[in-house]
């Protein structure tokens, strides 16, 4: 007698804006990743891995999900060349557990290390290091990707097939596994450089002056300030610590990776907590709490990485409503427009008291990947703000016209009539799934909003 089908159930991204329900289906094996893309069904499937993409990209509404955590082991690792063999599965976290005491860290790591190798890829991730170092595919030497038609294929980098799938949102197939290549370091801690910006001319002219110092550097800004305060930001840079810059007392275990971890968010907080007057107020603390400036201070790698990691469930503190994360992109010689849309928000008294400014390098070579040479800005801000799809729309507005572009991986809203304009190169990812996958056996909340 056949199995039945699993019940279904609710699956959200991390803002907790968008909730709909599927099958969930918890392969552990490749061959039971196969199975379960056959057992699909007529509204197909979508992978996911730890749920940390901010929208509806790991969601498919009546149809299945394929829960890849299942799917976790690192098949190999070649500790004098410094790459890893991993299945999907795995988490930046569990890597960093086994590879930091051989003296190697992930190439790049997002704002938490809670996502899987296959989310890396799909989402083509960035962190703190793009103007050095690019985003999480270009570390990425070959892939094993599940297709449609249940063949294994071994996918390298440099081929179309590759750069659909980097940054294709898990469009092109199951990533099965991941060949990567790592980063050598001594400790397993931070050694960082802390400053203050007043405005956002001053930020900007310090990044553009002093970043290629830094392997590393993220700017917190004040969204709520106005007037001459307008996006003052805390600027932190930095690198991993040399052995000799580790007091004596750790020099015995420099490689010791020991996140630390607070208990989690309650799962009830009261609506309207995070408003302009409360967010407003940790704002102005923050920025003045901040080091005019300190040089070579040595931090945890979770504390300079993934700060919220160490708060579970952190996104609860949004209520019920959830959040909406808005990150976009615009080039340089765009600063105007990056200047006139914090305003804005200013103005608007969106309440994000969680914003971020950096600088991206070169664009990478996924079709659909998000960074252009420029600037990023992402802020969180309460999904129920009154008001906030309208303000965000014309937001979008701003950055088409100024050639830039939002993030998939945090998108839950953005109107399909923009996203072309936004990726040059959709035209021929599409082409590519439609001859790849002509049956829609992967799709997802996200592919059939925005039609990608």
């Amino acid at each position: 007698m056949p199995a039945a089908d699993p019940p279904t159930e609710p699956v959200t991204g991390w803002g907790r804006t968008a909730p709909t329900a599927a099958r969930v289906l918890r392969p552990r094996s490749p061959g039971e990743v196969a199975a379960a893309v056959r057992g699909c069904g007529a509204r197909g499937g979508i992978p996911r891995g730890l749920g940390r993409s901010y929208g509806d990209a790991a969601q498919n509404a009546g149809g299945a999900v394929l829960d890849m955590t299942g799917l976790a082991g690192i098949r190999s690792i070649d500790a004098e060349a410094g790459v890893v063999v991993c299945d999907a599965g795995v988490s930046l976290h569990r890597l960093m557990e086994v590879l930091l005491p051989l003296g190697w860290f992930v190439p790049v790591t997002p704002g938490t290390r809670y996502v899987t190798v296959g989310g890396a890829v799909a989402a083509d991730i960035h962190g703190k290091n793009h103007h050095v170092s690019g985003s999480f595919s270009r570390h990425v030497t070959a892939l094993d990707l599940l297709t449609a038609d249940g063949e294994v294929r071994a996918v390298p980098a440099g081929s179309d097939l590759f750069d659909a799938t980097t940054g294709g949102m898990g469009l092109t197939g199951v990533i099965l596994s991941a060949t990567v290549r790592l980063l050598p370091v001594e400790t397993s801690l931070m050694s960082v450089d802390t400053e203050r910006a007043t405005d956002l001319d001053d930020l900007l002219a310090r990044l553009t002056t002093t970043d290629h110092r830094y392997r590393y550097s993220v700017a917190w800004v004040d969204l709520l300030a106005r007037g001459a305060a307008t996006g003052r930001a805390v600027l932190t840079r930095g690198d991993h610590a040399r052995c000799e810059a580790l007091p004596r007392r750790a020099r015995g275990a420099p490689l010791a990776f020991r996140p630390g971890r607070l208990p989690a968010a309650p799962e009830l907080l009261p609506e309207g907590l995070l408003n302009r007057a409360t967010v407003g107020l940790f704002n102005a603390l923050w920025y003045r709490a901040a080091p005019r400036r300190r040089t070579d201070e040595l931090q945890r790698i979770s504390t300079f990485f993934h700060p919220l990691d160490g708060v579970p469930h952190w996104n609860r503190v949004y209520g019920r409503g959830g959040f909406v994360q808005y990150q976009f992109a615009v080039g340089y010689g765009q600063e105007e427009t990056l200047r006139r849309i914090v305003r804005r928000i200013a103005r608007r008294g969106c309440p994000s008291f969680l914003a971020v400014l950096k600088r991206f390098g070169e664009s990478d070579p996924g079709w659909l990947s998000f960074p252009v040479p420029g600037w990023t800005l992402a802020l969180d801000i309460p999904a129920r703000l009154p008001g906030l799809g309208a303000f965000l729309d014309e937001l979008d507005e701003e950055v088409v016209a100024a050639g830039g572009r939002v993030y998939l991986a945090k998108d839950s809203r953005l109107r399909p009539e923009l996203l072309d304009a936004m990726y040059p190169r959709l035209p021929e990812f599409r082409a590519l799934r439609a001859a790849l996958d002509p049956g829609g056996v992967f799709t997802s909340d996200l592919a059939r909003r925005l039609a990608l």
